[in-house]
């Protein structure tokens, strides 16, 4: 192990070695340094919970001489030693084995904020090192969002990010020369999982579904670049929309989607409702929309008056979306069958909640439909696909919003969604505040109950006098 970063993180899949080849470095290190190392879970109630198992049978099988073996601990004759831990009681705790060199925190996916926030900052000594071995679950875990999705793009290139603080490898079932003895499990569920639990358990890919998912995996990863894959480009109505919130935990978002293809997406962390309105219409305008459109529900009603400001003397169309309401078109057929008898399929009044759920179904019915053309060679209307550009920051933020999001029984057999307030109580979901702004992006805006707010500028006469446009103004 050569290089001179402080963090080491080893993430991927199932029969990937990456906890042995972290517990092969550390042995070398304690019997050639001397070195203290202090092994830390989020969870660990016993000692068997520990890599300590790992650890006996690593000396045992290479062999390496030199260590004793305790049911609590292990010591090398050279003066290093090995101690494990369970974090999540009392992270602030490992600050008494700051003098440790070096770290290794196993299954770290499931570390806290305030676990990482204690872990990093803890160890100084000199030549010190962190590693941490993970099995990647949500994109939206901490553990995540600060030690994978920064490099995620040098990941998928090249399989591992480098910098002077950081080394962070991606390693699956074909960098293990040891893998061949799970392979039939391997090629079992490759044919037998779907596709997504079969990439989060093998090839390391985030666990970005829910039981009763709105949409599959496999589906939004179809809908990535499907625009490039299916031969079609961004072309017709240039279309952004804002998600607001005020200072608090709940970030604004904002999308930007011309014809069929998502082209920028973005979220704001700070300021109020008022500064976020103004970053959100900066960006419309910059983008040339020719429509607009914000969530209105709560404080976003307020923007009212800086909307209609900002697109003065404009052609943009712009209209207020509030998910509470009724559904747009309410008589209308929700999904047109030719084989079925008009009389037999329900209107969206009768199958659909409410206007947040109704473009929700909107979305999901064209990420399916991309999915059909990208996997299943179908054939459908570009104008009924939607595809996401690759180099969008926050497609994989995106991703875990969408694919998380749960649908939500309806006793009356409507479709319907579990609201912000809801998600947050029962299944501890940060606000879609992403999801929720390429959503209104599928309401069309040229529809007759969506007002247009344009105020045209007022035209001065010229070479008249007053009286002279009085008569006229009669006539």
């Amino acid at each position: 192990m050569t290089t001179k970063a402080k963090i080491i993180v080893l993430v991927g899949g199932r029969s990937s070695a990456k906890s042995e080849s972290v517990g092969r470095i550390l042995l070398h290190k304690c019997q050639t340094e001397a070195a203290d190392v202090l092994c830390g879970r989020e969870y660990q109630n016993s000692i068997d919970e520990s890599v300590h198992k790992l650890f006996k049978g690593l000396i045992g099988n290479i062999p390496v001489p030199g260590f004793n073996v305790d049911k609590q601990k292990i010591d090398c004759n050279t003066g290093g030693g090995i101690r494990f831990r369970g974090l999540d009681r009392s992270p602030s705790s490992i600050q008494s084995y700051q003098n440790f060199k070096y770290f290794w925190g196993e299954e770290a996916h499931a570390f806290s904020q305030e676990t990482i926030d204690v872990v990093i900052p803890t160890f100084r000594s000199e030549g010190y090192q962190l590693f941490f071995t993970a099995n990647p679950q949500s994109s939206a875990d901490p553990f995540s969002k600060r030690f994978i999705l920064p490099f995620l793009g040098n990941l998928h290139a090249n399989g591992y990010y480098e910098d002077e603080m950081h080394l962070v490898i991606q390693m699956n079932w074909r960098d293990n020369p040891w893998h061949e003895e799970l392979e039939p499990q391997r090629l079992w569920d490759f044919e037998n999982l779907s596709r997504a639990k079969y990439d989060w358990i093998w090839e390391g890919a985030f666990n970005d579904s829910v039981e009763d998912a709105l949409i599959m995996a496999e589906w939004f990863d179809a809908c990535i670049d499907a625009h490039k894959r299916l031969g079609f480009k961004p072309e017709g109505i240039r279309f952004s929309s804002h998600d607001p919130s005020d200072t608090g935990p709940d970030d604004k978002g904002f999308a930007f989607r011309h014809g069929s293809v998502l082209l920028d997406l973005q979220e704001k962390t700070d300021g109020d409702i008022n500064e976020g309105g103004d970053w959100a219409l900066g960006l419309a305008i910059n983008h040339n929309s020719d429509a607009f459109t914000w969530d209105c529900d709560g404080m976003g009603v307020g923007l009212n008056r800086q909307v209609t400001r900002a697109f003065n003397g404009k052609s943009t169309l712009i209209s207020m979306f509030k998910g509470s309401e009724g559904v747009d078109r309410p008589d209308a057929i929700l999904d047109p069958a030719d084989k079925s008898p008009i009389q037999a399929q329900k209107t969206n009044k009768d199958a659909i909640k409410n206007k947040r759920a109704q473009y929700y179904f909107t979305l999901r019915q064209r990420m399916y439909r991309t999915y059909l053309a990208v996997e299943k060679d179908e054939y459908h209307n570009p104008d009924d696909l939607i595809s996401f550009d690759s180099s969008l920051p926050l497609i994989s933020k995106l991703r875990s919003e969408l694919c998380r999001m749960p649908v939500k029984p309806n006793g009356s057999g409507k479709f319907e969604l579990y609201t912000k307030a809801e998600m947050k109580a029962k299944f501890k979901f940060q606000s879609p505040n992403l999801a929720d702004s390429v959503m209104m992006l599928m309401r069309t805006p040229y529809q007759p109950n969506v007002v247009n707010f344009v105020m045209p500028q007022p035209v001065k006469p010229r070479g008249c006098t007053l009286e002279t446009r009085r008569r006229r103004a009669c006539r």
